[in-house]
């Protein structure tokens, strides 16, 4: 589920860089306007991904927790 969520939150990212730099909306492009059900539809999605996105800002990173913590000299233990 969070690669899912990563993936759309990746895909929301580029529509709206797409929509700051070039005033160029990818999805209402691609399925008939911003009013239609599935742009609407998408855009929701995207937005729930996001939300769930936010769960994995709190989660710790599995190859860190393996990783050696460095002294405050900068050597590794």
């Amino acid at each position: 589920m969070d690669r899912l969520s990563l993936l759309l939150v990746i895909v929301g990212a580029i529509n709206w860089g797409l929509v700051g730099l070039f005033q160029f909306d990818l999805i209402a492009f691609l399925f008939g306007g911003q009013a239609a059900l599935i742009s609407r539809v998408l855009y929701t999605v995207v937005g729930a991904a996001g939300l769930w996105s936010i769960s994995m800002l709190f989660m710790p990173r599995e190859h860190e927790e393996h990783l050696p913590h460095a002294h405050a000299d900068g050597a590794n233990a």
